[in-house]
Order: structure tokens, then sequence, then C-alpha cells
């Protein structure tokens, strides 16, 4: 009798998003005949590449266990700094080296209160974002910086027919994806995400990453407020507002969970590209940006309640299958079991 070889079964869940994306890519393909044109494609491109640049840093964030509210506003801070230096010393250069310095300091100053003294990020960050947006209104006087000459190249050059703000994005998301993937770093982020006190039992110095998860992120944010300054040509330092709930957004959709310790740099990509493709369509077709918001939070409301209700499937899994490997736990022990951990204070 011959045996039938066994077919390797495909996991539809590990690329849902991008089956996702393809959707709404046809779809919006559909609703508006000027989607597929290659101008508005290219306006995609370029936006999606700052939404993008900073998704990556929320992601490394969020899967080491923080989050980070202050985006929006320091790719302000940084974006018009950059802008502000290149003017004074026309040296592009020293500009852009301004902006990504401004995007790490208010990212380790955030870090300092974080891992060292031992605050909530999302309170940390909520205070940075104030901070920074205070800061940038008060260098400006609230005016926009115009005339920016040869800066604009970052933002709105080409090599060819391809976006600068493209191949920037192809080389941050080949550097993210090593870093994430291929070194002891990028390990250590999903550990401590995962589980603190088991990363610090096995010798991980959980503050160093903390830090450096904030480093990451602060370069990351200077970038896109680089690139973003220079696609709008002008400094705005009333821009980004709301761009750190985009930026949540993206890893979120692309399966980061919120409770840290898991997400991919292809998922954050897929659900960046996801917001970029829903903004852009909302536009063509004519919905208003109050919609677009109303719009926005449903999908972080869907993607963070899938995200735990998902995870809770996972953990009710793993408890059967463990009661089925031991046995059914008498009553008192199923109280004491569910009951919490008194934590122990060394």
């Amino acid at each position: 009798m011959t045996m039938m070889p066994k077919l390797k079964t495909l996991d539809v869940s590990r690329y849902s998003i991008f089956i996702i994306l393809a959707v709404v890519f046809i779809v919006a393909s559909f609703l508006s005949p000027n989607f597929l044109s290659p101008f508005n494609l290219l306006n995609v491109v370029r936006q999606v590449a700052v939404i993008t640049i900073l998704a990556y840093g929320a992601m490394t964030l969020i899967i080491g266990g923080m989050i980070d509210l202050s985006a929006g506003a320091v790719m302000a801070f940084a974006g018009v700094s950059s802008v502000m230096v290149y003017k004074q010393t026309d040296n592009l250069l020293l500009g852009v080296l301004a902006g990504i310095g401004v995007g790490v300091a208010c990212n380790l100053a955030s870090a300092f209160v974080v891992a060292t003294l031992k605050t909530p990020a999302f309170i940390v960050t909520l205070g940075m974002m104030l901070i920074a947006r205070g800061a940038v209104l008060e260098i400006t006087q609230g005016q926009n910086v115009l005339q920016l000459g040869d800066f604009i190249l970052i933002g709105q050059g080409n090599m060819g027919w391809v976006p600068l703000s493209a191949l920037i994005l192809i080389a941050i998301t080949i550097i993210i994806w090593y870093f994430m993937n291929q070194t002891r770093y990028g390990r250590a982020v999903y550990a401590v995400g995962g589980n603190e006190e088991a990363a610090r039992a096995a010798g991980i110095a959980v503050e160093r990453v903390k830090y450096q998860a904030f480093l990451v992120n602060g370069v990351l944010v200077g970038i896109a407020g680089i690139i973003f300054m220079s696609r709008v040509n002008a400094g705005l330092p009333n821009a980004g507002v709301g761009y750190e709930l985009q930026a949540i957004t993206a890893p979120i959709i692309g399966g980061t969970s919120f409770s840290g310790g898991v997400g991919t740099v292809a998922g954050t990509l897929a659900g960046a590209l996801i917001v970029g493709v829903l903004g852009n369509i909302m536009n063509l077709v004519g919905i208003g940006s109050y919609i677009q918001q109303i719009v926005m939070g449903l999908i972080i409301v869907v993607a963070v309640a899938y995200d735990v209700f998902s995870k809770r499937g996972k953990v009710k899994t793993t408890i059967l299958k463990s009661d089925a490997k031991g046995g059914t736990l008498p009553p008192a022990q199923q109280q004491q079991s569910q009951q919490p951990a008194t934590p122990t204070h060394q």
C-alpha cells in the first residue's frame, strides 16, 4: 500500500497582514482612478516614508514594553531645529546632525526618567510631548521657517525616478531588520518586553536595553522630522500633531503586541503602508479630516482589541494543555492559582 505524502499546511495567519494590504490596495484602485497614477503613488511613498520611520521607532519601544507619545512633537522640534541650523550655516550635514541630535537628546531624557527613575513611559513621554512642542514654538515664536533652499532635496529629490526619501526608508528598513533579528541588542529588546524580570534574571542589563531602545527611537524620529520638513518645504512648529498615534497604529496593525515581546519589521512596514494607503484614498475620495480621525481611531481600537483577544486565547490554550498533562487541579488549588503573585522587593 503506497503512503500518500503529507502536504504542508500554509499558516495563513503569518501572512494575513500582507493579504489585508493587497486587499486595501485593490479596493483603493477601484475607489479612485487617480490612485494608481505614477504621481499619486510617488506621493504615497513620500508620505509613507515619514510614518514608517516613526513606526519603526514605536515598534522598537513597544516590543521592549514601552511606548512613546512624544514622537510627533519631537519630530517637529527636530525638523525645525535641523532647518534653522541649515539656514544659519548653509551646511546640509550640520543641519541633518542637528535634527538627529535633538531627537536623540529628547529620547535620552525620557529614557533617564523611564529606566533610571522607574517612571511609566506613558507618563514620561506625555510630558516630553508638551516640552518638545513648547520648545519648538518658543524658538520659532510660532512662526514657520521658510526659504529652505537645497534642504528640500532630502524630501523632494529623486535618484532617477525613485524618491530619495524612499531610498532612505529602504536603508533604514534593512538596518532595523538586522538589529532586531541578527544582534544581541534585538534579542534583548524582545526578552525585556516579553518578561522584564526573567530577562533581568538571565543577566540582561534591562536599564541599558531601555536606553538603547529610546536612542534608536530618537535617531528615527529625528530623521523623520528632517524628511517631513524637507518634503513640505518649510519648518513647521505645529507639524506632527497626531503622528505619534499613526506611528503606534502601524506596528499594532502589523502584529506587534501592545503588551511587548512580539513584533516584526515586515509587519510594521505592511501596517504603515495600510495606514498610508487608507489616508491617501480617503483624501482622493473627499473624506474630511475629522472623519479620517474617526477611522484611524477605530483602527487603533480594533487592532489593540484583536491583539488582546488573540493573546487571551493563546493563554487559555496553554492552560488547558497544562491541565490535560497534569490533571485537573482541586478547587482550592484552582482558586490559589488564580491569585496574582505577590511581588518580592529586594
